[in-house]
């Protein structure tokens, strides 16, 4: 069984979003709780949230995928930023003790100029204090898993390669014990590794062993699924819908079809309109039927 669905608008409230995403043929979704370039969460009452649940329940969604704003950047240069980054990921994940049993997936950041080693461990710092302090304040384990997203590899951007991912995890762990890394994973983007230089189209056995043998596939836990404008390697990170980019349709449909793969969410982060996602689910759907 194939999860697939794509981010959906968290304007009109939670279950609008599960009703809004039936309709497109999906079963499973991402949202931003807030702004994508940052801001406010939306407010929603337990009502609501609770009504989404049993939406997805009834309806046999796979999990959710919820994506923090792109402005969030743990390992900034500027302490103002680092500590807007941390309280916005803070909130996000109280409000989302609520929604159990999904994903909170977050871009690990830009070091900017602070090196990769600093970056590297600021973002594990923020990460293991962040998940500590919505426990604390909560008063219940944490009820989502935390996802790190595999990234292109721009600029001082991290996360490029699955050797940086595998050292936030440990350090993480590190700082906050044994116990947090069931509570971490990792969010597999096709177009962002493709750029990043991992050749999917020709060895995807190879990346998969890969990550395997750095991170350990039990910890790959959801799929961004996208065709990349740019060649392999090229530290581009831009987004292109299935079948015609770079990375091409039947690259994307082994990733799709791959017995390593299966019983994850897959999320569609590509340029379309509601009409062309709902081709791409019934695309990702036929090419299951192969």
């Amino acid at each position: 069984m194939i999860y697939i669905g794509n981010h959906v608008s968290v304007s009109k409230g939670y279950l609008a979003m599960g009703r809004h995403e039936h309709k497109l043929g999906g079963n499973t979704f991402a949202f931003f709780p807030r702004n994508p370039r940052g801001g406010k969460s939306k407010q929603v009452s337990a009502e609501d949230m609770e009504a989404l649940r049993q939406y997805i329940s009834d309806n046999q969604f796979g999990k959710l995928v919820v994506h923090g704003a792109y402005t969030m950047n743990v390992c900034a240069a500027k302490d103002e930023i680092r500590a807007n980054s941390r309280e916005m990921m803070r909130d996000d994940l109280l409000r989302l003790q609520s929604l159990p049993g999904n994903f909170y997936n977050f871009h690990p950041g830009c070091h900017v100029g602070q090196g990769n080693q600093t970056g590297v461990r600021q973002i594990a710092e923020a990460v293991a204090d962040i998940i500590r302090e919505t426990e604390q304040t909560s008063k219940i384990p944490l009820q989502n898993k935390v996802l790190l997203e595999t990234m292109a590899g721009k600029g001082s951007e991290i996360g490029g390669c699955f050797e940086e991912l595998k050292a936030i995890i440990d350090l993480a762990v590190s700082i906050g014990g044994e116990e947090l890394r069931g509570k971490l994973g990792v969010c597999f983007d096709t177009c962002h590794i493709w750029d990043a230089g991992y050749d999917i189209q020709t060895d995807l056995d190879g990346v998969l062993a890969h990550f395997d043998d750095v991170i350990g596939l039990n910890d790959l836990c959801a799929v961004h699924l996208n065709d990349s404008k740019n060649t392999c390697g090229s530290r581009k990170d831009r987004h292109e819908q299935l079948g015609k980019g770079m990375i091409g349709a039947d690259a994307l449909c082994a990733v799709v079809r791959h017995p390593l793969l299966q019983n994850r969410p897959f999320i569609l982060e590509t340029p379309n309109d509601d009409a062309g996602y709902k081709q791409e689910i019934q695309t990702v759907r036929e090419w299951m039927l192969r």
